[in-house]
């Protein structure tokens, strides 16, 4: 790590600060902030699968990690909090209205689950995205070293490795989605569907959990080529259809002509390692026995753990429990279901509505 001095724009310059070779940038930061009785700040470690998934990279080098604390305004992180140095981007709570509960969980999250829900469009939730991605990107770009690589994590940062291309060109930039991408006739209900492809294609690389949501991302490409190609960002596919299904998406216009984006599907899981050995450890056997003593020793457990959001299928999930029980193929003495759902984006109303149908 180093410091450094870099332009801005407007001529404007920033101070010298603490820069790193390896940058995380996520909505959130791996910790959350709330606020206890006595009006003192208690930090904890923050649930999520992109957490899990990253933790045990994280913890084989050096890095630092840009994110939102879920805390409203400026907030001081401690020092020693964890290992990995945390960066806070700030939102106030207009902000966190409009971007977070509003065109990240109210327009995005719906339109690229597929219509579970129906997406809301608004004008007002579209500028604050774009400005608290250029938030986003500005701190990226303070706290990267020369030629850092700087990891861009999910559907709420989508024009941050554009706008970051722009303000570092010298860096390398990955972009990963942790959620479906939908096909190009549904994506192309999104009215600002080409500076969302044109932001994401700010990457040299561009991940995906699964394949069909790699093939839906090179389709809506593809398909929006000219309006791309309009808007100053000509592109052209070069997809591998047989065997291994990396694509190259050649990118010309502003900054490096010719640029290649690799696509590709690089699915995300947890180590299942560490959590092998985690299990064999006596406290965890011991509490183990517990659990199924206090069950009065079922043959099998179901487990179930999830945030509590209506893409999760919950309901559902209880309800094939209570068909394999009406049916005869378990048992309640044979077999115990355990369905743990943690509160999540609470102010949204779709998914409060999920949480109180959810609940016997």
């Amino acid at each position: 790590m180093s410091s450094h001095k870099f332009a801005m724009p407007g001529g404007l310059r920033r101070a010298t600060t603490r820069t790193f070779d390896f940058l995380v940038v996520s909505n959130r930061l791996p910790v959350a902030v709330s606020t206890t009785s006595d009006g003192s700040l208690r930090w904890s470690p923050s649930p999520g699968g992109l957490v899990s998934a990253l933790e045990p990279v994280l913890a084989e080098r050096a890095a630092a990690w840009i994110g939102w604390s879920g805390g409203v305004g400026e907030t001081a992180i401690p020092l020693g909090l964890q290992q990995t140095p945390l960066i806070a981007v700030p939102l106030d709570a207009g902000e966190i209205r409009s971007f977070y509960d509003g065109f990240c969980n109210s327009t995005i999250w719906p339109l690229y689950h597929d219509a579970v829900v129906t997406p809301r469009f608004h004008t007002a939730w579209w500028d604050t995205y774009v400005l608290v991605n250029r938030r986003f990107a500005t701190a990226a770009a303070a706290h990267a070293a020369s030629g850092a690589a700087i990891w861009v994590h999910d559907y709420q940062l989508q024009l941050v490795p554009a706008m970051l291309r722009r303000l570092r060109p010298d860096v390398r930039i990955g972009f990963f989605n942790h959620i479906p991408f939908p096909g190009w006739t549904y994506f192309g209900r999104l009215p600002w569907w080409q500076p969302i492809l044109q932001g994401v294609l700010g990457a040299d690389v561009v991940g995906f959990q699964r394949l069909p949501d790699v093939k839906n991302f090179l389709r809506a490409v593809c398909r929006y080529a000219g309006g791309l190609s309009a808007a100053g960002t000509w592109v052209r596919v070069q997809a591998n259809v047989t065997g291994n299904p990396t694509a190259l998406v050649t990118v010309a216009g502003p900054g490096p002509a010719h640029r290649a984006v690799k696509v590709d599907a690089y699915p995300v899981s947890v180590d299942p390692a560490r959590w092998e050995h985690l299990a064999q450890q006596p406290p965890v056997q011991a509490h183990a026995r517990a659990i199924r003593a206090h069950l009065a020793h079922p043959r099998k457990i179901l487990l179930g753990l999830d945030r509590l959001d209506y893409i999760k299928g919950i309901p559902h999930r209880l309800r094939a429990y209570e068909a394999l029980l009406n049916d005869g193929t378990v048992t309640p003495t044979d077999t115990v279901f355990i369905q743990v759902a943690t509160p999540s984006r609470e102010n949204i109303p779709t998914i409060a509505i999920c949480a109180t149908r959810s609940n016997p």
